[in-house]
């Protein structure tokens, strides 16, 4: 039996904004801006504060309602991401160089603003051993904000209104 292959669907992800919750209680937002690239920001957990705008990243369907993104960082972190919107559920898988592990602040900042200096932690090291994060996640809300849209993510979790994601909607309509 031959598998279909459903690489180039991904007009259902596409826009995608949502916010989760892992297990271990560590809370990030994401946002699909188009077919090769994620903005996301970290509201809790060992770098929470962290966010990023333009992170290339590579996204395929898997199944019906069910998509993979993974990506590379400049600060040596590899994410992989799995996520079914049907159910909803998340399961990510992070792998952290030792750096990050010993000295998380160094990455709480606009990853963009930041960069060479990310890639001069990276080369300074240590990389091994990583620390490995592998939890699901449960989604906690989502919805469709089209595709390209520079004001989804556009400043730290520090800077957001009281109640977010839940005053969402209205922050939205007063625009």
């Amino acid at each position: 039996m031959k598998t279909k292959i459903m690489k180039g669907n991904l007009e259902g992800f596409i826009g995608k904004h949502f916010l989760y919750t892992y297990e271990n209680g560590w809370k990030y937002e994401m946002y699909i801006k188009n077919k090769d690239t994620i903005d996301y920001r970290i509201h809790s957990g060992m770098v929470g504060g962290r966010w990023v705008n333009d992170q290339k990243a590579y996204i395929n369907q898997i199944a019906e309602d069910v998509y993979k993104f993974s990506w590379d960082e400049p600060t040596g972190t590899f994410v992989s991401i799995t996520i079914n919107l049907r159910v909803p559920v998340l399961h990510g898988t992070v792998s952290f160089p030792r750096w990050i592990m010993e000295h998380p602040e160094r990455t709480v900042c606009h990853q963009n603003e930041y960069y060479d200096l990310m890639i001069k932690y990276r080369d300074a090291g240590p990389t091994y051993e990583r620390g490995i994060e592998d939890n699901f996640a449960e989604i906690t809300f989502m919805r469709d904000a089209g595709a390209d849209n520079n004001d989804v993510i556009a400043c730290p979790p520090d800077q957001l209104p009281d109640n977010y994601p839940n005053n969402l909607e209205n922050l939205l309509q007063k625009r």
